[in-house]
C-alpha cells in the first residue's frame, strides 16, 4: 500500500471515529474526566492552603466540523502563583482530550506539560513535558502531580 493510500485510509478511519455520536460521547467523557481530575486534586490538596477553582473554556474542534463546546479548566492558586490546567483540544496528536499545564507568576506564563485524557497507549490520564523533542507519555498520578506542584514552592 502506498503512503498516500495509507494516509487516506487513516483519514477515513479518523472521520468515522469522530462522527457526531462519537464526538458527543468524547466531549461528555472529557467533561466528566476533567471533573474527576479536579476532585482528585481537591482531595490531594486538602489542608495545604492551595486554592482550586473551575474555569470556563470554549473549544472549537475542527476535526468535527468546527463544533464549539464548553468544558471546564482547573486553576490552582498559591500566594501570587497559579497553575492553570487548560483544555486545548479534543482530538489530535493521537490522543483524545488534551489539557495544557501552565505555571503563572508575576505575569510570566511558563508551559510545563500536557495532560492527555486517552491515547492508544492508555485509557488513563497521561502526560508529557512541553518543549522540543518527543518524550513518551507517562501515567499522570498523585506523585507526578506533587512533583509538578513543587514548582509552586520554588
Amino acid at each position: 500500500m502506498t503512503a498516500k493510500a495509507q494516509f487516506l485510509k487513516k483519514l477515513q478511519e479518523q472521520k468515522s471515529r469522530t462522527g457526531a455520536e462519537g464526538s458527543q460521547a468524547d466531549i461528555t467523557e472529557f467533561r466528566q474526566r476533567i471533573g474527576e481530575l479536579q476532585e482528585n486534586m481537591e482531595a490531594w490538596l486538602a489542608g495545604t492552603g492551595i486554592g482550586i477553582e473551575s474555569t470556563a473554556v470554549s473549544l472549537i474542534e475542527y476535526l468535527i466540523g468546527g463544533k464549539v463546546f464548553n468544558v471546564s479548566g482547573i486553576l490552582l492558586r498559591y500566594e501570587n502563583k497559579t497553575v492553570a490546567f487548560t483544555p486545548v483540544f479534543l482530538y489530535g496528536q493521537g490522543v483524545t482530550g488534551c489539557m495544557e499545564v501552565t505555571f503563572c507568576e508575576g505575569g510570566k506564563n511558563t508551559p510545563a506539560c500536557r495532560l492527555f485524557m486517552r491515547s492508544s497507549e492508555s485509557a488513563r490520564w497521561t502526560w508529557s513535558p512541553t518543549g522540543p523533542g518527543w518524550t513518551p507519555r507517562c501515567e499522570f498520578n498523585e506523585d507526578v502531580f506533587f512533583d509538578m506542584m513543587s514548582r509552586l514552592l520554588a
